[in-house]
């Protein structure tokens, strides 16, 4: 079984980036169904979409919410993109373990195939 770790680097301000985002989303629904190790990073401006993903009025809560249990945060970038509350408010776990941001290196110790979005 393969692991992955989904990282979502796109911001919230334009209809490709909610391409991106939305992308992610469904290829960590597809491994998280097949029955493998997916983790979500959202990383840099990709931290903006936490608090927009959780309104459950936005489209793509639904698929969000099928995933949310895989979903990390960069600590460092939710208080650079100003965040930090909506990240708190959500299920998503903060990311922390190289100097304040997720440790892609970890991951692929780990044996993780790494995709950006």
């Amino acid at each position: 079984m393969p692991d992955a770790a989904i990282v979502v680097l796109a911001g919230t301000e334009s209809a490709s980036d909610l391409g991106r985002v939305v992308n992610a989303l469904q290829t960590a629904k597809e491994f998280d169904d097949a029955g493998d190790d997916v983790e979500i990073l959202f990383d840099g401006a990709g931290t903006q979409w936490v608090g927009e993903l959780e309104d459950e009025d936005h489209d793509y809560h639904a698929l969000y919410a099928q995933v949310a249990e895989h979903a990390q945060v960069c600590d460092y970038c939710a208080g650079a993109y100003d965040v930090e509350d909506e990240v708190e408010a959500s299920e998503a776990e903060p990311a922390d373990e190289y100097e304040g941001h997720p440790s892609i290196h970890s991951l692929v110790s780990d044996g993780y195939e790494v995709i950006t979005y």
